[in-house]
C-alpha cells in the first residue's frame, strides 16, 4: 500500500486570526500553491483511492483541492487521527484498518505527520522528519502495517512538487 503524507497549505497566521485555530482557512496563496503541488503529484502518477484529512479547516481545504485535481475519483473522509494533537499511534491504527487500499493520502499537520513518518520508517516517533506546508512524502507500507517496516519512496518540498507540475511533456 502506498501512503502519501501531505501537510496542509499556507493558512492565515494565528496572530491574524480571531477565531478558533481549527477554523483557520488557507490563504489565497496557499490555495494556489496546493493546486500547483497537485499538478506535481499528477506528474508523479499519484492516484489516491482514499484521502483522509484532519477536520481542521486548512487541512480540509487542502484535501478538497487534492481530491478535485488528482486524476482519479477517490473517497474523502475527515479523521480525528490527523488532528494536530493526535498521536502517531492513532494514525498507524487508521492505516492498519485500510490495508486493502492501494493509495492513501493523509492530509494533516506538523509535528504529527513527521512523527508518524518516523514511526513508519524507523519504528519510533522522531522530530527528524518534518514536512513543509504543502510538502509531501510517499511511504510504501507492507501489509500488515507495522512500525519500522515502511519504505521511503520520496520526500519532496512544496517547491519541488510545484516545479514538477510546471514541467512540459515532450511529444
Amino acid at each position: 500500500m502506498d501512503c502519501l503524507f501531505v501537510r496542509h497549505g499556507i493558512a492565515v497566521d494565528r496572530e491574524e486570526w480571531d477565531g478558533k485555530d481549527a477554523d483557520r482557512p488557507l490563504t489565497e496563496e496557499g490555495k494556489r500553491r496546493v493546486r500547483q503541488v497537485a499538478a506535481g503529484l499528477r506528474r508523479l502518477a499519484v492516484r489516491p483511492t482514499v484521502i483522509y484529512a484532519s477536520p481542521a479547516r486548512r487541512a480540509v481545504e487542502t484535501a478538497q483541492l487534492l481530491h478535485d485535481l488528482l486524476a482519479r475519483p477517490s473517497l474523502m473522509e475527515l479523521r480525528d487521527e490527523l488532528l494536530p494533537e493526535a498521536s502517531p499511534t492513532d494514525l498507524l491504527r487508521l492505516l492498519k484498518s485500510c490495508s486493502s487500499e492501494s493509495c492513501v493520502i493523509c492530509v494533516g499537520h506538523e509535528p504529527q505527520l513527521g512523527m508518524a513518518a518516523g514511526v513508519l520508517l524507523s519504528g519510533r516517533a522522531s522530530d527528524s522528519f518534518p514536512l513543509k506546508k504543502a510538502g509531501a512524502c510517499l511511504i510504501e507500507l507492507s501489509i500488515p502495517v507495522k512500525p519500522g517496516r515502511g519504505l521511503l519512496r520520496w520526500w519532496l518540498t512544496p517547491g519541488q512538487l510545484r516545479a514538477m507540475g510546471r514541467l512540459k511533456t515532450k511529444v
